[in-house]
């Protein structure tokens, strides 16, 4: 049970040490180890992780490439509207001036 042991901790202060707590990743693998919670979810464990297993795998689970580049188009499409609309108001304050 290593250090962690009742006689290591002052009683009352520390959450409970659950020694058999279950690991599940999102591969379909499961392992127990020592925690503070019975149950955890992982997306990546040794089982599935390129630096373990050899081999690549793209991983993006919040879609944050697809994000940029849409905030990107987003970007350079205002800026595109704003130079319109300040190209229209040039013409207009040159042709009233005129």
């Amino acid at each position: 049970m290593g250090c962690y042991t009742t006689r290591a901790v002052k009683p009352k202060i520390h959450p409970t040490w659950y020694p058999d707590a279950l690991v599940h990743c999102a591969c379909g693998s499961t392992f127990t180890t020592g925690s503070t919670h019975q149950k955890i979810s992982v997306e990546i464990c040794s089982a599935c992780h390129p630096l373990f297993t050899g081999q690549q795998k793209l991983i993006d689970t919040a879609g944050r490439v697809d994000k940029f580049n849409q905030r990107a188009a987003a970007a350079e499409q205002k800026k595109a509207e704003a130079a319109a609309r300040k190209a229209a108001r040039e013409s207009k304050s040159s042709a009233t001036s005129a």
